[in-house]
């Protein structure tokens, strides 16, 4: 089955390390699945191995023109748990691109580690290095490398250093008073 460029990609929520099993089931029925990998460390009988493990555990992609009946197949598959949706009858799509990026890193055989999300302008706090604990808002500069701004509200002044964005973690966001 081709699949035209314009054709969504959904999220697929499978049941905990049923990932697999789920897109297996489903290449069998027809369906596009993509289930990204990488290479962990696992040790089993005192011994380390490398296996392959889920980039995102817990779900897989899946690139369909959606009607009723695909979506109703998708469900009977054993191990999943929905698609992704913005409400009861809207699915949600992930953004091409974002699958098309994940796929470049799944062909280039380049070592793939997982890594909090946050975005540009979180605010994050230092977890390695001298700047260990420090919190501030996080701008992306380079691809690993990005900016740490720490301001003095009063004084409407800030500053920032360069930082390494595997060093950082996003902080949870404030409530609303």
């Amino acid at each position: 089955m081709t699949l035209a460029d314009d054709t969504p990609w959904y999220a697929i929520w499978t049941r905990s390390n049923c990932e697999r099993l789920v897109a297996e089931q489903l290449s069998a029925k027809g369906f596009a699945a993509f289930l990204p990998e990488m290479s962990a460390r696992s040790r089993r009988n005192g011994k380390s191995h490398v296996v392959q493990v889920p980039m995102f555990p817990g779900y897989l992609f899946l690139r369909h023109a959606m009607e009723k009946h695909s979506y109703i197949e998708i469900l009977k598959a054993r191990g999943v748990v929905r698609i992704l949706e913005r409400g009861w009858t809207q699915l949600t799509p992930v953004a091409t691109e974002e699958v098309d990026a994940i796929q470049r890193l799944v062909a280039s055989g380049a070592p793939v580690f997982p890594h909090a999300y946050f975005r540009e302008g979180d605010r994050v706090r230092v977890m390695e290095g001298p700047l260990s604990g420090l919190q501030g808002v996080y701008l992306r500069d380079k691809p690993n490398k990005g900016r740490l701004v720490v301001s003095v509200n009063l004084l409407q002044t800030s500053v920032a250093v360069e930082v390494d964005c595997t060093f950082v973690e996003a902080l949870p966001a404030a409530r609303p008073h």
